[in-house]
């Protein structure tokens, strides 16, 4: 049997999740390996980045529509899996619906726009805001009504805007023409260097740096 090229683009790739999801592919007994990947993000790579593990980095501004085209078009005959993990964060749920929408949806509409694209598969990673709701909007959290865990997959959704509703909606729309998978995260914990997600591991350095002076553990929330 044939063995179909995978070729990953991971967009967010400097991030935790990103950062993760390209060293999970790049091992030999990766799902689906050996795998092509290439990463997207807005800045430079940081010193710390695996960059060896990376067949292509890609500078670019998702919200630039323009940009985007013409620097995905031409990957669309190679690309066959996306790893969406990039993220804008505002106050505002409607900003983070407009910026989020935008970007998802210049990536895949350039990816899409050939008759040779090969993109089969869309993995779109969000979080627990999908049972929540917008708890960081400050005009819409004090209207929420708090859901106690665990979470079920086949909640309805809120009656209220959630950008992770919006990503999820411009991945049906594509659904004719390619499979997609959505991964509702809770806590991440990992090495990060922007974001408070590594808290649980400074903790346990902490632990360990208490147990091995023999010092109480010791802390205040």
């Amino acid at each position: 049997m044939e063995q179909t090229n995978r070729v990953a683009l991971i967009v967010g790739v400097t991030g935790m999740v990103g950062v993760a999801f390209t060293e999970a592919l790049k091992k030999p007994t990766a799902l689906g390996g050996p795998w092509t990947v290439y990463g997207v993000s807005r800045r430079p790579l940081p010193t710390w980045f695996p960059s060896s593990l990376l067949d292509k980095h890609i500078m670019l501004d998702t919200l630039n529509q323009q940009q985007t085209h013409e620097i995905m078009a031409p990957l669309s005959s190679q690309i066959t899996h996306v790893f969406w993990v990039a993220l804008q964060v505002n106050e505002s749920e409607q900003v983070n619906i407009s910026l989020n929408s935008t970007m998802l949806s210049n990536v895949l509409n350039a990816l899409t726009s050939s008759p040779n694209s090969k993109l089969s598969h869309v993995t779109l990673q969000t979080g627990t805001k999908q049972y929540l709701g917008p708890i960081f909007d400050p005009s819409l959290s004090a209207q929420l009504v708090p859901r106690d865990a665990p979470f079920i997959e086949d909640y309805p959704r809120l009656s209220f805007p959630n950008f992770y509703y919006a990503l999820e909606d411009i991945l049906t729309s594509y659904s004719k023409s390619l499979t997609y998978s959505i991964h509702r995260s809770s806590s991440i914990i990992g090495a990060s260097t922007r974001s408070y997600f590594n808290t649980l591991l400074t903790l346990c350095v902490y632990a360990l740096v208490c147990k091995h002076q023999n010092y109480p553990f010791r802390y205040n929330w």
